[in-house]
């Protein structure tokens, strides 16, 4: 059951992560639509930048997280059917 309660945990950690990196994406976007109205493409450009990376990170989180669903899933279904054997 420790091993269950550990997948859990790491797998809230990375739901801050992707949460906290959707939140940056967000931010840098509405940084960008305000320089864009300001004409700075210096700092546009930076921005631009900065979402990318925001983005590619985004989503080895989100895959990491799916992979650790599938941990979660998995590990359920054995310590069930473990259960339900020591039952019968």
């Amino acid at each position: 059951m420790k091993e269950f309660n550990d997948l859990i945990m790491d797998q809230m950690k990375t739901m801050e992560q992707l949460l906290y990196l959707q939140s940056e994406i967000e931010r840098c976007q509405e940084l960008e639509q305000e320089l864009e109205q300001l004409q700075e493409e210096a700092k546009l450009d930076s921005i631009k930048n900065e979402i990318i990376q925001m983005k590619i990170e985004l989503d080895k989180i989100h895959k990491l997280f799916e992979t650790q669903t599938d941990d979660v899933i998995r590990h359920y279904q054995e310590i069930k059917v473990l259960t339900e054997g020591a039952l019968t």
